[in-house]
């Protein structure tokens, strides 16, 4: 409750108040954007348009200290609107300069400022916090949000968790620009997404301050705290390579990364340019997290990845990065692609063919995933099934039904076509077989839609 208003005074009743005395012109900014899994994720009203971050962490107790400065556009005539923010203590929130009152319910902070926003006003907000940030646990049991270590952290966000270590509007239709700075004790690293602009020690505390020029969903933004030992290079494109590897992990994992120039240059040609200014990863030990992540420019992976999963991650930039969903209904345009990728690859790299792949996977795929046919991909049956087999697997099946419906030439033309219409954007289900049919416009993708994107049950036929 804030401390600006007694305390049986809710936010809701203020309003009320204030409208009545002819004081509010605006109206409230809606609590969650009503996705169809995440209800409460987002908030109404407003898009951000920029996230700074200054951030403070002591691993020894596990303390955090932030202050967000956050730029944003109404969307409406605002009286109030909501930031999403999990736990945490909020000192302080301003508007604009200005001192706002503000409530907390759930993992809404409720911010009324001082002054009614216009629509189409671009207006700033700080808010200053601090504490123990939490790990949460998603419907399907992993875990998500801040991830402690012995020395250091882990920040992981899909789909909800960016909330337990900064403000914002936490869904992924609410992409925008960051400035992420970070002190840490001297000796640790702290990695983050976009580019490293400066860095320097004095006193004992090292700070780091890293930039994403390109907009980013905040469910793959991430930091990552630790004894990292860190390479830098080029691709032969000369895009910079940023890489970070926990020390147990220094031998196993630099051997597969050698090979990831060699995957960005198969990915361009496959895909299309690459959508942002740099390439990386982060290597975590490998109980940091139970899955890996394709936090953007640089993912994250518990331990030394394979070479496919690797593949699979760096596809991610293209597909669900760059073309980020918008609702996690959607979910299956991330991980059909970046599933269908490996399939890719491996046909490329001597491996079985995509066709043999499909094709074992139609005959003996429930063997291995039981789930894989217990749902279609655009219609998870909840948010604890967003990341099962049918999102994955079938998807890929989705994709490779299109590539044999009309050739390689078209079906290349649809990927690379589908990544540069909707570059650093946001798309649907419906905007991608509307761009299928579009892009091949002689063929009938009825069937493929109706048994192999919605149909329940296993299809008739492969």
């Amino acid at each position: 409750m804030s401390r600006f208003a007694p305390v049986a005074l809710t936010v809701t009743s203020a309003l009320l108040v204030l409208t009545a005395c002819g004081g509010v012109e605006g109206t409230p900014g809606g609590a969650g954007v009503r996705d169809p899994y995440f209800p409460k994720a987002g908030n109404g009203g407003y898009d951000v348009d920029h996230y700074a971050l200054d951030l403070a962490y002591d691993p020894d107790d596990r303390h955090l200290t932030g202050t967000a400065e956050i730029t944003a556009r109404a969307e409406k005539d605002l009286s109030a609107f909501d930031l999403d923010l999990k736990g945490m203590d909020v000192e302080r929130v301003s508007v604009e300069g200005e001192r706002a009152r503000f409530s907390r319910n759930g993992q809404e902070l409720v911010v009324r400022p001082h002054d009614d926003l216009d629509e189409g006003e671009t207006f700033r907000i700080t808010v200053r916090y601090s504490g123990t940030p939490q790990t949460l646990t998603d419907p399907d049991g992993s875990e998500e949000g801040w991830l402690p270590r012995t020395d250091g952290a882990l920040a992981l966000g899909e789909p909800t968790g960016s909330m337990a270590w900064f403000p914002g509007n936490h869904h992924p239709s609410d992409k925008a620009t960051y400035d992420i700075s970070v002190i840490v004790p001297e000796g640790l690293e702290a990695v983050s997404n976009g580019e490293l602009t400066d860095h320097g020690t004095r006193g004992g505390r090292t700070t780091f301050h890293w930039r994403t020029a390109e907009p980013m969903a905040s469910y793959v933004a991430t930091l990552a705290i630790g004894d990292y030992d860190i390479a830098r290079s080029t691709t032969a494109a000369d895009l910079p390579v940023y890489t970070a590897v926990t020390r147990s992990q220094s031998g196993p994992a630099r051997k597969v990364l050698a090979r990831l120039p060699e995957i960005m240059e198969w990915a361009e040609y496959n895909f299309g340019p690459y959508p942002f200014s740099s390439t990386g990863a982060i290597v975590a030990d490998e109980d940091d997290a139970g899955y890996a992540l394709e936090t953007q420019n640089r993912p994250v992976f518990p331990g030394a990845p394979s070479t496919e999963l690797l593949v699979h991650e760096l596809a991610h930039q293209w597909f669900g990065n760059s073309v980020t969903p918008k609702s996690w209904r959607d979910m299956w345009l991330n991980e059909a692609f970046a599933t269908y990728a490996e399939w890719l690859w491996e046909e490329d790299d001597g491996g079985d063919s995509a066709q043999k792949t499909f094709d074992h996977l139609y005959a003996h795929g429930e063997d291995d995933e039981e789930d894989l046919w217990s749902f279609p991909p655009a219609e998870p049956t909840s948010a604890a099934h967003i990341s099962d087999a049918p999102v994955y697997e079938r998807g890929a099946m989705v994709l490779h039904k299109i590539r044999q419906k009309v050739g390689d030439d078209t079906f290349y033309d649809i990927v690379q076509g589908w990544a540069a219409t909707h570059r650093h954007g946001n798309a649907d289900t419906e905007d991608f077989t509307r761009y299928v049919e579009k892009t091949a416009p002689d063929e009938d993708f009825t069937a493929i839609w109706d048994e192999w994107l919605y149909g329940d049950g296993k299809p008739a036929r492969p």
